[in-house]
């Protein structure tokens, strides 16, 4: 009964205030985000602690079992609706090595296909940073996200997935780290750090206070916590890398989630299928060219009469000169 009154309280709260919201003219939207996380069969372990380090840093997540079809990714807007969730994060694994990655807005789309590349998880990189697990970050976005209409539906899919919406069930009220996410050579590279503040050494802050012409009484007043501003200037704040990170390659962009038309083709993307065949193309090409040179050098030793080594009988018994 406590738990049902709680709940009856909590609404008749939400509609008064929903009720003076419209009063004021103001309506106050919330954002409702919630993702689906989940990933294909053939996934290798590294695929997988990627995936559990994103799950964690997701509080808005859902984390559900593997997903059987690859062909058939229509079928996970269905899950996701059964799931309430309504972004999808899934990772498609092929040949147990390629990680393919699927960002999609369920249910009317679009969905970004990408290449995951340069995997490393937090278990991997043994950083020093730390943050509070399910605290809401910062996303940093490169000036470059402005330039590209696609980057701009990738920026604000970035936004609405990775971003913790304020009041999520699992998330706590604090911002400790930040999401990097920057495009080089067509790529998106993707970083996570800790926001550390640290004190300032008391030499430090006396040495600028003497530069800038500052009041000794001053820099006192700001220590002790009793200016305005001087929290601000006794702590100094830098960034510690935490991972995971990671390296994603745009390939297509659909119209629908998991379907539809293609609005933005990369051109310049090279299958890792084709580049693997490539290589061994090339490392046939050069066994075949070895194999020819030693065709033709056992050819002209024949020719010479080396065969097998032996030099050339030059005497006048020999067979071939007698029955000539």
């Amino acid at each position: 009964m406590a738990a049902v009154y709680k709940a009856l309280s909590k609404s008749s709260g939400a509609k008064a205030d929903k009720d003076t919201d419209s009063s004021n003219g103001a309506v106050e939207r919330k954002n409702k985000q919630r993702v689906l996380i989940l990933s294909s069969r053939g996934v290798t372990y590294r695929h997988r602690h990627l995936l559990n380090d994103l799950a964690a840093m997701l509080p808005h997540g859902r984390k559900d079992a593997k997903f059987d079809s690859k062909s058939k990714l229509y079928q996970l807007n269905e899950l996701a609706e059964l799931y309430n969730c309504n972004n999808v994060l899934f990772f498609e694994a092929r040949k147990g090595k390629d990680l393919y990655m699927w960002f999609s807005k369920v249910p009317n789309g679009p969905t970004v296909k990408f290449y995951a590349q340069n995997l490393h998880t937090m278990e991997e990189l043994h950083f020093t940073g730390n943050c509070l697990k399910g605290s809401r970050p910062i996303l940093s976005f490169d000036g470059a996200f402005e330039t590209e209409p696609y980057l701009r539906v990738i920026k604000e899919i970035f936004l609405q997935i990775f971003g913790v919406p304020q009041g999520a069930r699992k998330s706590k009220p604090f911002i400790d780290h930040v999401m990097g996410f920057s495009v080089a050579d067509g790529k998106i590279w993707v970083r996570n750090y800790e926001i550390r503040e640290v004190e300032k050494v008391k030499g430090e802050g006396e040495d600028e206070n003497k530069e800038d012409g500052g009041d000794k009484n001053k820099g006192r007043k700001g220590k002790g916590g009793g200016g305005g501003g001087g929290g601000d200037k006794d702590t100094d704040i830098s960034l510690v890398e935490i991972g995971p990170r990671f390296v994603l390659t745009p390939i297509v962009i659909q119209e629908g989630s998991f379907g539809g038309p293609i609005i933005y083709e990369n051109k310049r993307f090279i299958s890792p299928n084709k580049v693997r065949a490539e290589l061994r193309r090339a490392k046939a090409g050069r066994h075949v060219a070895r194999m020819e040179q030693q065709r033709d050098k056992l050819a002209r030793r024949r020719n010479l009469g080396l065969e097998g080594g032996a030099k050339k009988d030059s005497s006048g018994l020999d067979t071939r000169e007698l029955f000539a």
